[in-house]
C-alpha cells in the first residue's frame, strides 16, 4: 500500500526530535542563510520596503506598511524571477495548512525556550524531503532568523494577493453543505471568469452546513461580492415575505 508523505507528517516526526532548550538570542542579520547540512542558498535575500497601497507596490500588488507585506513580495518577486511562481503558491499553501492545523508547529517556531539550532534542524528535515522548493525553505529560515515567523499566515495572505494579480487570477470562495464535484465547480469558474473578465479563476471551498443546500460564491476585492444560491437564502426570502403579509396596516 502506497504511503503518502506530507510536510505535516515529517514536521511532526521531526518534533520529537528537538527537545526544548533554554538559550540566550542575540541580534543577528542574515541575508545569506546557510542550512546546518552545509546547504546555502544565497539567491534569496530579503530586502524589506516600506509601501503604502496607494502606490501600487511591488509586482503592482497592493501594499501595506508592514512586514508580512513585505516579506510576501519579496518572496514573490524571487519565486516570479525563477519561474516558480505556481510551485511556490503550492508551497506557500503546504505551508499555512501545517500552521493552520496543528498549532504545535507554531508553538516551536516562536518558543523562546527553543533553540535556533533547533529550529533550523527542523527545517533542515523538510528541505531533505522535497516536499517543499529550497526557496522556499530557506524563506522559512529567514522568518525564524528574524524573529517573523509568527507571520506566516499573515504572508501566506499576501502571497495570494500579489500571485492573484501577476497572473490575471481571480479568487472566489464557494461555500456549500457538501463537497462539490469537480465538474460543478468549473462550472462556477467559468461563471466567475465571465462575470469579471480575469485570466484565471482560483476556486477555494468550505463547507457550512447551515446553508441547508446549494452554495454561495464570494468573489472581488475583499471577496465582497456574493452570489447566494444557497436554500437558507431562498427560506430566508420566503420567510420576509411572509413577515411583510402579516402586517397589520391600521385604518
Amino acid at each position: 500500500m502506497a504511503v503518502t508523505v506530507t510536510v505535516a507528517a515529517i514536521t511532526t516526526a521531526s518534533l520529537q526530535k528537538y527537545p526544548a532548550t533554554f538559550y540566550s538570542p542575540s541580534p543577528q542579520t542574515h541575508h545569506n542563510l546557510s542550512f546546518s547540512g552545509g546547504l546555502r542558498l544565497p539567491s534569496l535575500t530579503i530586502k524589506l520596503k516600506t509601501r503604502s497601497r496607494r502606490s501600487g507596490g511591488v509586482f503592482g500588488a497592493k501594499m501595506t506598511d508592514s512586514a508580512a507585506v513585505s516579506y510576501a513580495a519579496a518572496l514573490a518577486e524571487v519565486a516570479n524571477s525563477n519561474g516558480t511562481l505556481d510551485a511556490t503558491l503550492s508551497d506557500i499553501e503546504k505551508i499555512n495548512k501545517l500552521f493552520s492545523d496543528n498549532e504545535s508547529v507554531l508553538s516551536f517556531f516562536t518558543s523562546p525556550i527553543v533553540t535556533l539550532e533547533n529550529k533550523h534542524k527542523l527545517i533542515d528535515d523538510i528541505t531533505s524531503s522535497g516536499l517543499l522548493q529550497l526557496h522556499v525553505c530557506n524563506f522559512i529560515n529567514i522568518l525564524v532568523e528574524r524573529n517573523r515567523i509568527g507571520l506566516v499566515r499573515e504572508i501566506v495572505k499576501e502571497f495570494e494577493i500579489v500571485y492573484n494579480r501577476l497572473t490575471g487570477t481571480e479568487m472566489a470562495v464557494v461555500t456549500s453543505v457538501v463537497k462539490l464535484e469537480k465538474q460543478h465547480l468549473a462550472q462556477i469558474a467559468k461563471q466567475v471568469q465571465r462575470l469579471t473578465g480575469a485570466r484565471n479563476v482560483r476556486i477555494k471551498t468550505t463547507i457550512d452546513e447551515a446553508l441547508v443546500a446549494g452554495f454561495t460564491i464570494r468573489y472581488g476585492s475583499s471577496l465582497s461580492k456574493l452570489i447566494d444560491m444557497s436554500v437558507k437564502k431562498q427560506l430566508d426570502d420566503i420567510a420576509a415575505q411572509l413577515e411583510v403579509r402579516d402586517v397589520v396596516i391600521p385604518v
